[in-house]
C-alpha cells in the first residue's frame, strides 16, 4: 500500500532536474578571470535566486529588479554554454540598474551542473543533450513568472543571449508572437554538420518565422562564426521581408562582450550594449 502510495506521487529524480540551484561565482572552465571583470552592486535592487515553475518542476533562475516601483519591462537574460554564473547574473544587474526587471533561467538544470566541468565536457555530456523545445518551454514559463510576479510588464518582452544564448534569442523570436525584441550576441546562425534531432534548426532555418525584430552582434574574427554566415542570414532576412539589424566588429573575436575572459574587446561591448538599449527602446521594451 506505501509503495503505490508514493508510484502515485509526482517526484522528480536527480536525473531529470540536475540542477536545483544555481552555481555560485564564476564557471570554472572560464578560470582564471580576467582583471577587467566588471562587477555590479545589487545597491537599489531586488536580486538573487528564485523558482521558475515549468511543466515537469521548477527551474532555478536568477532575477534583479529595482527594489522600488514597477511593473518593469522584462528582459530575459539567456546564459553562454558556461550556464548561469556570475556573469550572466551581473548582466542581470546591470539591465536591473536601468529600470528592467531583468532574468535569466538556468536552460540546462535537468541536464546537469556545467559550472564545475571543462569545456568539451559541458558540449558533450550536457549542452548537446538540450533539446530546443525544452528550451522554447522554459522561457515561455519564465515569461509567465514575470507576469504572475507582479513586477514584470510582459507587454514590453525583450530578450538578449550571449554565445549559446545567442542563437537561442534567434529562435525565441521564431516561436514567440509577444516578444518585442531581441538582441543576439554572436549565436552560431548556422547548424551545417551541427543539427541533431534535439536541435534540428538553426537561425538561418527560422528566417522566414521571425516575429520580433532582432538585433545581431558579432566579431569578425569569430573563428566559429565565419562572415559568410553572417551576410547569409541578413540575406535570409531581407529575402523573407524580416525586420532586423546585423552588426559585425571588424576586430572582435567571438564573446568580445564577455569582460571577464580574454576575448573582451571594450570600445566592441560597450558599443553593443548602447546599441541594445536603444533598439529595446526602438521596439517597446522600456
Amino acid at each position: 500500500m506505501h509503495e503505490d502510495i508514493l508510484s502515485l506521487t509526482p517526484r522528480l529524480s536527480r536525473r531529470e532536474f540536475a540542477m536545483t540551484t544555481l552555481a555560485a561565482g564564476f564557471a570554472l572552465s572560464t578560470q582564471p578571470v580576467a582583471a577587467e571583470t566588471i562587477t555590479t552592486d545589487a545597491t537599489g535592487l531586488a536580486a538573487g535566486e528564485v523558482k521558475i515553475p515549468v511543466k515537469d518542476g521548477t527551474v532555478p533562475a536568477y532575477r534583479a529588479a529595482p527594489d522600488k516601483g514597477g511593473p518593469f519591462p522584462v528582459v530575459i537574460v539567456v546564459q553562454e554554454i558556461f550556464g548561469v554564473h556570475e556573469h550572466i547574473k551581473d548582466v542581470c544587474r546591470r539591465l536591473a540598474k536601468l529600470g528592467y526587471l531583468a532574468i535569466a533561467p538556468e536552460m540546462y538544470a535537468r541536464q546537469g551542473d556545467v559550472s564545475k566541468l571543462e569545456l568539451q565536457d559541458i558540449i558533450s555530456k550536457v549542452v548537446s543533450k538540450v533539446p530546443d523545445t525544452q528550451v522554447m518551454s522554459d522561457l515561455d514559463a519564465t515569461v509567465e513568472w514575470a507576469k504572475k510576479s507582479g513586477n514584470g510588464d510582459t507587454a514590453k518582452l525583450g530578450i538578449t543571449g550571449f554565445c549559446w544564448g545567442g542563437r537561442v534569442v534567434w529562435l525565441y523570436a521564431a516561436h514567440n508572437p509577444a516578444l518585442k525584441a531581441g538582441v543576439a550576441w554572436y549565436g552560431r546562425l548556422s547548424g551545417a554538420g551541427k543539427a541533431t534531432d534535439l536541435q534540428p534548426k538553426y537561425p538561418i532555418d527560422l528566417a522566414g518565422e521571425i516575429k520580433a525584430p532582432v538585433l545581431g552582434l558579432y566579431g569578425e574574427k569569430d573563428t566559429g562564426i565565419p562572415v559568410k554566415d553572417v551576410e547569409a542570414m541578413r540575406e535570409a532576412l531581407k529575402k523573407a521581408d524580416k525586420p532586423g539589424e546585423i552588426v559585425v566588429y571588424p576586430d572582435a573575436p567571438h564573446a568580445f562582450h564577455a569582460d571577464y575572459r580574454p576575448s573582451y574587446r571594450k570600445a566592441a561591448a560597450d558599443d553593443g550594449w548602447k546599441r541594445l538599449l536603444e533598439w529595446f527602446k526602438k521596439n517597446g521594451v522600456a
